[in-house]
């Protein structure tokens, strides 16, 4: 009963957090620099992670000015605890811009919504991707291209990671882990196959002593690299921080 209670007291802080980022987003955003607007979405990352009973755990320094974060994907939280820690634009799956409210939030804060299924989209986001890039801003993407339920990493997929290369940006790998008072790999986090968001938003705001950690490894260079091969070693980077155990290639 205890926790019912306690999962429903984190959702209507979340509603509330939910509506106070759509009034920044439609009566703040538009008078604040785009320093300002990273700050605001950091300090809302860090609020809703709160509200969701969720602690965060942060290792290791983003780099100061344009990076392409790789980091493997568990849950839509992984967006709010890499925003907690150093606010950015994401790649995400188009799909996420037709969440209710959350998607246009999403947008809001500039993400780049890609559509997996066609091939041509992968090179438009690549060529916004390097636009970003060029222009000094810091982008995360999900290699894997979908979530896993935090024990294994998936295949990295390359394609993305052309941006950084081409416009020689130095790369970070960030390692996701999501923990409970239960088990070191929570299954409250990973949304996965056909769970709904609300079912999700409802297993995170049930489970117990829920904490993230994000640990983000050292930047290193991409000139002349081949991107299948930065993939391999960004996957490789991750798993040794996870302590997966990856098939040989």
């Amino acid at each position: 009963m205890y926790r019912r209670a306690r999962a429903w007291w984190r959702l209507g802080r979340v509603v509330l957090e939910g509506l106070r980022g759509l009034l920044i987003c439609v009566f703040v955003f538009p008078f604040l620099n785009p320093a300002q607007r990273k700050r605001q979405v950091g300090l809302w990352a860090s609020r809703t992670l709160a509200a969701l009973g969720v602690a965060l755990d942060a290792q290791g320094k983003p780099r100061v000015g344009p990076v392409l974060l790789a980091a493997n994907h568990v849950s839509w939280l992984d967006i709010l605890a890499i925003d907690a820690v150093q606010p950015v634009r994401f790649v995400s799956k188009a799909d996420v811009r037709h969440w209710p409210v959350l998607g246009w939030m999403i947008g809001c804060g500039g993400t780049l919504f890609i559509e997996r299924e066609r091939k041509r989209d992968a090179m438009r986001v690549v060529h916004q991707l390097a636009q970003a890039l060029q222009a000094g801003e810091t982008v995360a993407v999900f290699p894997e291209g979908t979530t896993s339920d935090g024990t294994g990493l998936l295949p990295f997929h390359a394609n993305l990671l052309q941006a950084a290369i081409s416009t020689e940006t130095p790369v970070q790998a960030v390692a996701l882990r999501y923990r409970d008072a239960f088990e070191p790999i929570s299954q409250a986090a990973p949304y996965l196959g056909e769970t709904t968001l609300a079912q999700s938003l409802w297993s995170v705001a049930m489970a117990q002593g829920l904490r993230v950690s994000v640990v983000v490894l050292d930047a290193q260079g991409t000139r002349h690299l081949d991107r299948r091969a930065l993939a391999q070693r960004l996957r490789v980077q991750i798993a040794e921080v996870l302590g997966v155990v990856l098939p040989p290639a």
